[in-house]
């Protein structure tokens, strides 16, 4: 049985995802996100960003990687306007 974009995350595999947003059209879409790695997808996208079978493999990531990874540095606050 192959995962969907509603079961697995494409890019993780994560079987713990989250609805952020739903489609003004019911059933239309629904935004996505995996509680893992905090990929973010909508379920109208293709199969290669909603699919982990589809997913492109160098674009995947494990739980080593994830856990390796560098620190994201902060987004600095906005400059006042004016």
């Amino acid at each position: 049985m192959t995962a969907d974009a509603t079961t697995c995350c494409p890019r993780c595999a994560h079987t713990t995802i989250e609805q952020l947003f739903a489609s003004p059209v019911p059933g239309a879409w629904h935004v996505l996100q995996c509680a893992r790695c905090l990929y973010c997808w909508r379920t109208s996208e293709p199969d290669r960003r909603t699919r982990r079978d589809a997913y492109p493999e160098s674009f995947r990531l494990t739980l080593d990687a994830i856990d390796s990874a560098p620190e994201v540095p902060a987004v600095p606050p906005l400059r006042p306007t004016g």
